[in-house]
């Protein structure tokens, strides 16, 4: 008997039938002897049609009031679910965050775990019972209801796998496990069995979107075994696990993340002098727009070209704020482009084998891709080119490193 924590997306419990489903499958475990706790997101574009009541109403809306309005999507979906298991003839109770007691801070919007308390749901495992628990919201040491940002239900399901030593941590999704690539792009693009952390968090923060970044650091911050499965189809999923577990050989490359979502921006001909870079990037910064790549380049006339990327809703927004401190700068020129995207090749085998960036590199000269700016870290190596070349890109880095040809048996 093992104790399971399940995660289902909006996606998963979109319809009252899917919401069906999601019991006859949580039921099956049950069946066989096993501990159940469900996390359950809002059901699909519940959540959107509540920001949409509220900026309806105002376009400054109090956060602490956006957290008690957006919470209630997840509480519809835990009655409904718990009332599909009891139908079942399978003991079950909803609980919100604040009936679990997931204490957050005060951060309303985004709020951050700090502890839980599993007593009440230990109690009814005990008892055989079925927990099923709102995801994404929690409550704060004055009462106040919060919640944890978008696709914050992960990182309830992994914070409440490791506050109860659960087995496994199990999220169910629209897609059957974590793939070497899109396979909407790459036709050949294979499941993997398993993955690391460390190789996961790199591919959700270069682009794939199948799990949250935070939940990912989480489930490794606490070693839970975090596996990605699909809600439609049954199968084996994806294991994501500590790198220790895996085999000895690694392959070299796990797989290629990208996004369309980047732009990127240049001040040219500011003076290369101490504190410039801070000059440019302090406003940015003091705007709250999150910055990626960043790359400096010093002429001769000791004069310095800085260049870097932010996602493409904020591009307009930054531009202006470059503009003014170009001003300030006796910048030359401030110059944008919203037509790029990030390929982002990932494997821990990187630190074991040379020669991966240079045949990165070759790859896309040989598609006659031009490099515009260039990243790295010991297990990724990330470049920016023309968001034309992007699915040529993918392709040909995916039969580079055969991707599409390796048997995945990690």
């Amino acid at each position: 008997m093992a104790l399971y924590v399940q995660k289902y997306g909006g996606t998963s419990v979109g319809t009252t039938d899917r919401i069906e489903h999601v019991a006859d499958k949580v039921k099956s475990f049950c069946d066989n002897g096993h501990d159940v706790v469900v996390v359950v997101s809002a059901m699909s574009g519940e959540t959107n049609r509540l920001l949409s009541l509220a900026s309806a109403i105002t376009d400054q809306p109090n956060p602490r009031e956006m957290d008690v309005l957006v919470s209630t999507g997840e509480q519809v979906t835990i009655a409904l679910l718990s009332m599909a298991l009891q139908k079942r003839g399978c003991s079950a109770r909803s609980y919100t965050g604040d009936q679990v007691r997931i204490v957050t801070d005060s951060a309303h919007t985004k709020a951050r775990i700090k502890h839980i308390d599993v007593e009440a749901i230990q109690n009814d495992l005990k008892t055989g019972r079925v927990v099923v628990v709102a995801g994404f919201q929690g409550v704060d040491e004055l009462g106040n209801t919060t919640t944890l940002g978008r696709g914050g239900s992960d990182t309830t399901a992994v914070a409440l796998a490791a506050a109860l030593k659960a087995d496994e941590c199990q999220i169910y999704t629209d897609v059957d496990g974590v793939y070497t690539t899109d396979p909407r792009v790459v036709d050949s693009a294979r499941r993997l069995d398993k993955i690391t952390f460390e190789e996961m968090l790199e591919m959700a923060s270069q682009g794939s979107k199948v799990l949250q970044i935070r939940s990912v650091e989480f489930a490794g911050k606490y070693n839970v075994p975090l596996r990605v499965l699909s809600s439609f189809v049954d199968g084996p999923g994806t294991l994501i696990t500590l790198e220790e577990e895996q085999p000895m050989e690694q392959p070299v490359i796990s797989g290629i993340a990208f996004n369309r979502d980047e732009a990127k921006l240049t001040v040219l001909g500011v003076p290369d002098i101490p504190g410039v870079a801070s000059r440019i990037l302090g406003p940015v910064s003091a705007a709250n727009i999150e910055v990626d790549m960043i790359v400096q380049n010093v002429a001769d006339d000791n004069t310095t070209d800085f260049t870097f990327t932010v996602h493409r809703n904020d591009f307009e927004r930054v531009k202006k704020v470059l503009n003014e401190v170009g001003n300030d700068l006796g910048a030359r020129e401030v110059r944008g482009d919203a037509n790029i995207a990030k390929v982002s090749i990932v494997g821990v085998g990187m630190r074991s084998h040379a020669g991966v960036a240079s045949k990165m590199f070759d790859t896309l000269a040989a598609e006659n891709i031009n490099i515009q700016m260039i990243s790295t870290s010991e297990i990724k190596v990330a470049v920016v080119i023309a968001e034309r070349y992007l699915e040529l890109a993918v392709r040909a880095l995916h039969s580079a490193f055969e991707l599409d040809a390796r048997e995945q048996n990690r």
